[in-house]
């Protein structure tokens, strides 16, 4: 059974960056597409990057130019590098695999004024 997990989430300043990771256990992630998606409080889960099994990647137009996704599959895992950040940023961080439609649990992005 696939698991994602997600960890590199915390506390940074308006104008900081942050790297989240998302391990991947129990599939050749490499053959897959993966995402990241984020929900803010009280807001719906929303799409934010996306890297497919063919290379491709696409961005939310909110974050083209500040965030850049990336994967290594050696280690199953796949990036999200996060730069200037943004109070509006701030959220819960999922990792998403297309295939089976797999999420991980999150991790909290918190950006301060």
């Amino acid at each position: 059974q696939v698991q994602l997990v997600e960890s590199g989430g915390g506390l940074v300043q308006a104008g900081g960056s942050l790297r989240l990771s998302c391990a991947a256990s129990g599939s050749t992630f490499g053959i897959n597409s993966m995402g990241w998606h984020r929900q803010a409080p009280g807001k719906q889960r929303e799409f934010v990057a996306q890297i497919t099994s063919g290379g491709r990647i696409n961005y939310a137009d909110s974050v083209k130019g500040r965030f850049t996704i990336s994967g290594d599959n050696a280690k199953n895992t796949v990036y999200l590098q996060m730069n200037s950040l943004k109070p509006e940023d701030t959220g819960v961080y999922y990792c998403r695999r297309d295939l089976g439609d797999i999420w991980g649990q999150g991790t909290q992005v918190t950006v301060s004024s």
